[in-house]
């Protein structure tokens, strides 16, 4: 039975996530519709309580455990129908939440009371504290130069579960970043008036509703979950692994900073932070400080982030389609304003021939196979080969700006829009903690699915390098 949309209505109840009922899993249609997390459904396990209907054959089984609020399309005419009643099952994800193994839901609008995040799963035992997470979320915040929107945020975060007396217990980290600096009559106007190229159309267009003040959870101030996690993912990378993730500034409208310029062997995070525009080349920063200037000064604005991974573990990553820069891909143009991605020689290789192209090996004087050049970014086959990951994301300028613009109004009436409020002249420099949160959200993930798949049990010692302890730059070089 297939059911027509002009029968059917949408009623509101809890999801459930099947785990092992693969045959009653099928009879289900079911559209996710909301994020919030729910409590049990009281007497799952009987078939009864509010799992009832086409969800009492699931129920009755045990397998099931509510994951979400959700709304599931069913028939208005016969919504007690009989559960095993065949109906084809669509499911759609709501998109607030990253990861598997490490775990990462981001919540919180542009001018709500705060913003923030739960990690679940992150191992027990991890020494984390509030300082921890607050040195990236210090170099994300606003109001830091004159480059950067005046909003002025503490961004001070609280850590409200899953750490104890320093440590990380293994269950939800719950952080939380409170909103202080909050000017919503800054955007009046928005509420009939769409800003060109911004996410005030699309979200009417899918949901019926926004968040007028500040663009609401399409706003770059949703990034401080990310930042927040990220900080976490990249403290077990470099305590346990070894791993190192860093961002710059290489590029702002017109002012290109030359890759021979920086030797991404050596290049540390203090070059980077010692210039507001967070480039490691003084000299390129001062012509970049100097674009974005001409531009802010005229009302409008500008907007490349490199961004390196050294000492990776050789061996992370998957092949087909979960290779790993096709999961540094997805993690990178998930930010808001990202509209180019570029890895190893990016597009700068279609240029070369197979010869040129290619990274010849060689077994440096440690007995380790390296490649000469690095072409290839870190990563082939999809898979980290120990070399420096390297990749570039293009950010567009910024949406909201000063100057007055053609629009159109949500009853559909052609007009103007001059939007006031506080943003970014350019978003690149607030943008490198951010980057760098979401490679190590990446990074962790896989290194964790490495060590459940390949480490866990006995390695071929003969090609494959242990992911734990850390190994020591006096024994093994990286």
């Amino acid at each position: 039975m297939v059911v027509e949309e002009s029968k059917a209505t949408w009623v509101p109840v809890v999801a459930v996530k099947f785990v092992a009922v693969v045959d009653k899993v099928e009879d289900l249609m079911t559209v996710v519709h909301a994020t919030a997390v729910v409590e049990w459904v009281k007497d799952c396990n009987q078939g009864g309580g509010r799992c009832r209907g086409r969800f009492g054959g699931v129920c009755a089984s045990g397998s099931c455990y509510n994951y979400r609020e959700a709304s599931f399309f069913v028939d208005a005419e016969n919504p007690e129908q009989d559960s095993d009643c065949p109906l084809p099952k669509e499911i759609r994800a709501a998109g607030n939440t990253y990861g598997n193994h490490f775990r990462v839901t981001t919540y919180g609008e542009s001018h709500g009371r705060g913003v923030g995040c739960v990690i679940d799963g992150c191992p027990p035992r991890i020494p984390l504290s509030e300082s921890d997470v607050q040195v990236d979320l210090d170099r994300r915040r606003p109001g830091q130069s004159k480059i950067t929107t005046p909003r002025k945020e503490t961004d001070t975060c609280k850590i409200f579960s899953g750490v104890f007396e320093g440590l990380t217990t293994g269950t939800p980290i719950h952080v939380f970043v409170p909103s202080t600096d909050q000017r919503g009559r800054d955007y009046s106007e928005l509420s009939s008036g769409y800003r060109p190229s911004h996410a005030d159309a699309t979200y009417d267009m899918k949901y019926g509703i926004r968040s007028v003040q500040g663009g609401g959870r399409s706003s770059a101030r949703e990034t401080i979950g990310r930042v927040a996690s990220g900080a976490v993912a990249k403290k077990i990378l470099k305590d346990f692994a070894g791993t190192e993730i860093l961002a710059y500034v290489s590029q702002v409208h017109k002012v290109v900073l030359p890759e021979d310029l920086i030797d991404n062997e050596t290049v540390t995070l203090d070059q980077i932070e010692s210039n507001i525009v967070r480039c490691p080349d003084p000299e390129y920063a001062e012509k970049m400080i100097a674009a974005i200037d001409a531009v802010r000064v005229r009302g409008d604005s500008v907007g490349v982030v490199t961004c390196i991974v050294r000492n990776c573990p050789r061996g992370i990553g998957s092949p087909v389609f979960d290779k790993l820069e096709a999961e540094l891909a997805k993690a990178a143009m998930s930010l808001p304003a990202t509209k180019g991605f570029q890895f190893g020689s990016g597009f700068a290789g279609t240029f070369l021939t197979g010869s040129e192209h290619n990274d010849e090996f060689y077994i440096d004087e440690h007995g380790r196979t390296r490649t000469r050049t690095n072409r290839s970014g870190g990563i082939q086959g999809g898979i980290s080969n120990g070399e420096i990951i390297n990749m570039r994301i293009a950010f567009k300028p910024t949406s909201t700006i000063a100057k007055e613009q053609n629009t159109v109004t949500r009853d559909k009436k052609e007009t103007t829009l001059r939007v006031g409020g506080r943003h970014d002249p350019c978003v690149v420099p607030r943008a490198v903690p951010v980057v760098e949160a979401m490679v190590g959200l990446v990074l962790v993930v896989q290194l964790m699915a490495q060590y459940a798949q390949c480490n866990l049990f006995p390695v071929n010692s003969d090609l494959q390098e242990p992911l734990l302890p850390v190994l020591q730059p006096e024994e093994v070089p990286f």
